[in-house]
């Protein structure tokens, strides 16, 4: 398993059903896990973001800490991602976005197979880059929405 892997599986480990917020001492979990701090900040910035209904907020002084909340939901996740995509996407993003949703078990295995290949530059061959881009997110958003219990 990768580190960034282990550090992410270490952190979602930490919330439980009665907690969404937790508080998380950078240079303490690097101790623990071996790794330099700033792969601990590495994994909450690209894993732990507003569209993957995240909030961060960092606190300096006295040791410092950082706690992270999560989203009520499922459901409040992903709007927050529908919300975060703009009026395009390109495929190479809409697929980390998949991949994200699908790695917090916001989608399963093969509703996150089905979004890729909704979202491959394969089905819109033959279009400019920046409509192909535009019909994607369009796609992208819609799909999500119908996701939505």
């Amino acid at each position: 398993m990768k580190m960034t892997d282990l550090i992410a599986d270490m952190i979602l480990g930490m919330f439980d059903d009665d907690n969404s917020t937790i508080q998380i001492q950078r240079n303490d979990l690097a101790s623990q896990l071996g790794c330099v701090p700033s792969q601990i900040n590495y994994v909450i910035t690209s894993r732990f973001t507003p569209e993957q209904g995240y909030r961060i907020e960092s606190r300096r002084g006295g040791g410092g800490c950082i706690y992270i909340t999560r989203a009520d939901d499922k459901n409040a996740a992903v709007v927050a991602l529908i919300n975060s995509v703009g009026a395009s996407i390109d495929e190479r993003s809409a697929k980390a976005n998949i991949y994200n949703l699908n790695y917090q078990n916001l989608i399963d295995d093969k509703t996150a197979r089905l979004l890729v290949a909704a979202t491959a530059d394969s089905n819109l061959r033959g279009l400019p880059a920046e409509v192909r881009n535009a019909i994607r997110a369009k796609q992208f958003k819609q799909m999500l929405l119908a996701y939505i219990d």
